[in-house]
């Protein structure tokens, strides 16, 4: 089995999370702090869970060969953040779906990147990758935070507090930003230079097509089930960790999420595949802000749970400010364990600072 393989199953191991997690639901009531355990089996299995989503896209991708392939893993590697997020939207968990959405983009931006730049760095003067795909990464996360701040502009300036007008603002918005995400997947297949990571083909795949079909529908299944459970938890959970939904929402739901693409990140940055590196940790970010938000906002007028594209000052700051910091590290197609370890500073400053935002 080809090692590369082997490093993405690293997590197997915490698949037993899962049924822990539906026995510690059922006696949650019965128990003391139960809700707070049954939270965190939860919590703990959708990590594994997501890294299997992402393996069984990237088998199935190998079948379907370079281009089809690219657009499935572009399209599928966000797929446990959009299960948990609809279920949150469901549960009427709007505000941490929307800090999740922002800590996704800067947790990617800072932590991810950051991490990667700081392990590979170790014992090399200067990593190199496409200086041209890092531009289009900034200029389009740059059309997105443009897209998430008018919103906020349409409150601040008009004082309109309308629940319909903010609807179709923010319907508008999503609308717009999909249709640039379809337009950069139709200019990625056609020019195949990816702006959204395509999966590396020399291994060969491991798992037959049929085997991680299955597999992928049953990993499917499984975070659905457990994104219920980790909802049902989380208000009397944050009652007695006392913990902001904010919090919550930005930092840990995220970290949760990513977990399996942060470890890919950093795996390829130590073989000194930069380019690689830097399409998983910035294209998530660019999925997360041109289709997964957006996305979320039509999704939640069908749950009849509508939220708006309206983010906080604290928000729109970190992601914005994240967006510079991208663009000026970026600029010049090299990198450094210097560079990464001043994006693991500033996610650190971030991460505190929004600890304090909010109420439990």
């Amino acid at each position: 089995m080809p090692t590369a393989f082997t490093a993405r199953l690293s997590l197997r191991w915490c698949l037993l999370l899962i049924p822990l997690s539906v026995v510690l639901s059922v006696i949650a009531t019965a128990v003391p702090n139960g809700a707070l355990f049954a939270f965190l089996a939860a919590a703990g299995a959708l990590m594994p869970l997501a890294e299997l989503i992402g393996v069984c896209t990237e088998q199935i991708a190998v079948h379907a060969g370079p281009r089809t392939g690219g657009l499935l893993t572009a399209t599928f590697s966000n797929v446990p953040e959009l299960i948990l997020a609809v279920f949150l939207l469901a549960g009427g968990q709007a505000v941490i779906v929307k800090a999740s959405l922002t800590g996704s983009i800067v947790a990617n931006i800072l932590l991810v990147l950051g991490a990667a730049f700081l392990a590979g760095g170790r014992g090399q003067r200067v990593q190199r990758y496409s200086a041209a795909a890092a531009g289009v990464h900034a200029t389009t996360l740059t059309l997105a935070v443009i897209g998430f701040l008018m919103p906020g502009v349409f409150v601040l300036t008009t004082g309109a507090h309308d629940a319909f007008q903010l609807e179709v603002v923010s319907t508008v918005v999503a609308v717009v930003l999909i249709t640039l995400y379809l337009a950069a997947l139709v200019f990625t297949q056609a020019n195949r230079d990816s702006l959204f990571r395509a999966p590396k083909m020399e291994d060969g795949a491991v798992w037959s097509l049929a085997l991680s079909v299955v597999l992928l529908v049953l990993a499917a299944g499984a975070t659905a089930l457990e994104a219920g459970l980790l909802v049902r938890a989380l208000e009397p959970a944050l009652a007695i960790i006392g913990l902001s939904k904010f919090f919550v929402g930005f930092i840990l739901v995220p970290i949760i999420g990513n977990v399996a693409e942060a470890s890919s990140a950093v795996r390829f940055a130590l073989r000194n595949s930069l380019d690689v590196t830097f399409e998983i940790a910035i294209g998530s970010s660019t999925q997360v802000a041109l289709f997964v938000a957006p996305a979320l906002v039509l999704i939640s007028l069908v749950l009849r749970h509508p939220m708006d594209l309206v983010f906080t000052a604290f928000q729109l700051t970190a992601v914005g400010l994240s967006t510079l910091i991208l663009a000026l590290v970026s600029h010049d197609g090299r990198s450094n364990w210097l560079e990464g370890a001043q994006l693991v500073a500033a996610y650190m400053i971030v991460a505190t600072s929004s600890f304090f935002v909010g109420s439990p």
